[in-house]
């Protein structure tokens, strides 16, 4: 037998890659003369999506710059691509903007902060996300109306972050990493003042309140003596006969893809009613329903979310993977990158070969209200969200190479608050794009939808 690589190896395995991509060299965004039209990618990715919800898509988009790069990923992923990459291979978020990262509940009931997004996920760069995370952080801060060099500030602070934080997980131990997780206390830092205080608690509060039972009487209606989901059109309506028989069919499917405790705790429920329902930015136009189903009696329900899976924005520019089932993609993904997972997630396929995963449609999940925040708060869920995304790749990616490549100086740290802010102009550049093409009647906008 060969003996293990020992981690002085990885470690300069790690600092050989800057000969592939210096650090500094990230700093570089000059979109290339045959760059493609962000609109023409964005209406290639509506393809086969649901031509009614699309124009809910484009205004929603056409919000803002920071809905825009929201909805972008695929003309992101393009254009990190055109780069040098550092070779150093993760499990990628894929879309890891700062609106990707939240609250949810492990299974022991603990609040935790994490990533919380994964349509996207593939193996790739790992600076590929912290360049996507830093561009978000510079386009929320330009939002929100912070001086120049609070931007550059706050773009800066979530790349050392990661580097920072990986370089704390390569001294540790494999099961140390594993176990590693963000509890919801970590937001404390940003309780600065009683108002601040008050917000944050007010987040916490909502997120331990977002659960099947809050939803139950938020989202259905007594119709004939029984609970049924609202019809409440084009954001929520009740499955039609053809999609609530291919849900019915589909339930066990998706069943065999739990492990064996899981799907006995899952067949104490019953199928009570099934909606479509839009949801977010980027997946609009996507196949995404709600189940409800019932327990012990009417006051004990679960929602949970089946929604199609595609392929990620990423493979097009990558090495193949391992995932032939976009649905296992995903969920495999999210195992690999969350600290604890959803008990509920799972995959299958349904009518026409589509691929959909399934997952609790409320969990205690819950977001930061990031438009609120003033260039310190910004700054410190910046590193809050650096932090995070670290400890995620550090489960899948050699994190002593990583180490490695990033160094103890700032230099990386630097480069990607330069593309950050450069990217940050491309995007306004973008979403104007969108905003003319609407003008022009080349895409349908609704807004406020």
């Amino acid at each position: 037998m060969t003996s293990p690589t020992t981690p002085a190896d990885r470690f300069l395995r790690g600092k050989a890659a800057r000969k592939r991509a210096p650090r500094s060299a990230h700093a570089a965004w000059i979109p290339s003369v045959d760059r493609p039209d962000p609109v023409v990618v964005l209406e290639r990715q509506g393809r086969d999506r649901l031509p009614e919800l699309l124009p809910i898509r484009y205004g929603r988009m056409a919000a803002s710059p920071f809905a825009f790069l929201r909805g972008a990923a695929a003309v992101m992923a393009a254009d990190l691509a055109a780069a040098p990459h550092s070779g150093l291979t993760v499990q990628l978020c894929g879309d890891a903007h700062l609106l990707n990262f939240g609250l949810y509940a492990s299974p022991e009931r603990t609040l935790l902060f994490d990533l919380s997004d994964f349509d996207e996920t593939y193996p790739g760069p790992f600076e590929w996300d912290v360049k996507r995370l830093a561009t978000s952080v510079a386009v929320a801060a330009r939002e929100n109306g912070h001086p120049d060099p609070a931007v550059a500030r706050a773009a800066r602070e979530s790349a050392a972050a990661y580097r920072t934080a990986i370089r704390r997980l390569a001294r540790r131990g494999e099961l140390d990493v594993w176990y590693t997780r963000i509890e919801a206390e970590r937001l404390l830092p940003l309780l600065r003042t009683g108002r601040r205080h008050h917000r944050v608690e007010a987040s916490l509060g909502r997120a331990r309140r977002r659960t099947s039972l809050r939803a139950f009487g938020k989202l259905t209606e007594t119709v004939d003596g029984h609970r049924r989901i609202i019809h409440d059109p084009p954001l929520l309506e009740r499955a039609g006969t053809s999609d609530m028989a291919g849900l019915r069919k589909t339930f066990s499917d998706y069943r065999s893809t739990l492990s064996e405790e899981r799907r006995l705790l899952l067949d104490r429920y019953r199928f009570a009613d099934a909606a479509r329902k839009v949801v977010g930015v980027g997946s609009v136009g996507l196949r995404c329903f709600i189940v409800l189903l019932v327990g012990r009696d009417a006051g004990d329900p679960l929602f949970l979310q089946i929604k199609e899976a595609r392929q990620s924005v990423l493979e097009e520019h990558l090495p193949s993977g391992p995932y032939v089932h976009p649905g296992h993609r995903v969920v495999a993904g999210q195992r690999l990158l969350q600290a604890a997972g959803d008990i509920f997630l799972g995959w299958m396929s349904g009518p026409q070969g589509r691929a959909f995963y399934w997952r609790q449609l409320r969990d205690m999940k819950g977001t930061v209200d990031v438009a609120s925040m003033g260039p310190a708060d910004l700054c410190t869920y910046a590193r809050l969200c650096g932090t995070a995304l670290a400890r995620a790749h550090a489960r899948s990616g050699d994190r002593i190479a990583i180490a490695g490549y990033l160094g103890g100086a700032d230099t990386f740290d630097r480069a990607v608050a330069d593309f950050a802010l450069a990217y940050a102009d491309q995007t306004t550049n973008d979403h104007t794009a969108l905003g003319a093409a609407v003008e022009a009647g080349v895409v349908r906008a609704v807004p406020g939808a």
